[in-house]
C-alpha cells in the first residue's frame, strides 16, 4: 500500500491505522501548495484529481480517496488487527462514527476555524452553531475508553481531528472533560505516539519550506 498524506492532516488517521495493523506501507508526502509529491517531485493531481489527501494506492493498484473509505479498506485488509466491526451492527456503528467525525467535526467545526482566510464573523457563527457537537461527543464518551468497546479506525480518525484543537484556541477542550481525557489517553497509544512523532517532524519541515519560499 502507498499512502499519500499531508503532515498532521486527516490522513494521519490512516497512518495510525496502518501502524496499528503492522502493515508494510510506503508513505508519500504531498505539499499542500504545489501539490508535488516530496519524495519524487511528481504531480499528486495525477493520482487524485481533486488534489486532496489522503489517497491510498491499494495492493491491487487501485486508488482510493476519502478518509472513511480508506480507513475501512485498511481495517478490512488487516482483520487480525480488529480495527473494524466484527458484526454487521458494529460495522454500521463504525460507519456512523466515521460519518459524524468527517462531516460534523472535521468539515463543519474544525475546517473553518483552521482556515486563515475565513472571516472572524464566520468563525464566530461556526462556533455558535457547532460546539454542541462536542457536547454530544462528551456525553457519549462518559465511562468509555473508546467510541465502541475497543480501538477502531473511528478512534484513529477522531483522535486526529481532536488533535487539531491545539491549533484552535477558540475551542477549550477542557470544557468537555470526557473528550479531553479520551484525547489524552489515546495520545499515549504506541501507534499514535509514533504517527504523531513522525508527522510532527515533517510538519515542522513543511513550515520551514513555506517560510523560506
Amino acid at each position: 500500500m502507498e499512502l499519500y498524506f499531508k503532515p498532521l492532516a486527516c490522513s494521519m488517521a490512516t497512518r495510525i491505522a496502518l501502524y496499528e495493523a503492522g502493515a508494510d506501507a510506503a508513505y508519500f508526502e504531498v505539499d499542500p501548495k504545489t501539490k508535488l509529491v516530496q519524495q519524487n517531485n511528481t504531480d499528486f493531481v495525477t493520482i487524485n484529481p481533486l488534489g486532496m489527501v489522503p489517497a491510498l494506492r491499494t495492493d491491487d493498484g487501485d486508488i482510493l480517496t476519502e478518509n472513511a473509505a480508506i480507513l475501512q479498506h485498511v481495517a478490512d485488509s488487516f482483520p487480525d488487527a480488529k480495527l473494524n466491526g466484527q458484526t454487521a451492527q458494529e460495522r454500521s456503528r463504525i460507519h456512523q462514527w466515521l460519518c459524524f467525525i468527517g462531516t460534523e467535526l472535521h468539515k463543519s467545526l474544525f475546517n473553518p476555524l483552521l482556515d486563515p482566510k475565513a472571516p472572524s464573523e464566520m468563525k464566530k457563527y461556526v462556533l455558535e452553531k457547532n460546539l454542541s457537537l462536542l457536547d454530544y461527543l462528551n456525553k457519549h464518551l462518559a465511562g468509555r475508553e473508546y467510541l465502541l468497546n475497543r480501538f477502531t479506525v473511528a478512534d484513529a480518525y477522531l483522535f486526529t481531528v481532536l488533535n487539531w484543537s491545539m491549533a484552535t484556541p477558540q475551542i477549550d477542550i477542557a470544557k468537555w472533560p470526557n473528550v479531553m481525557n479520551y484525547r489524552e489517553r489515546l495520545r499515549q497509544r504506541p501507534s499514535i505516539v509514533k504517527a504523531f512523532g513522525d508527522e510532527f517532524k515533517l510538519y515542522q519541515a513543511e513550515q520551514a519550506r513555506n517560510k523560506a519560499a
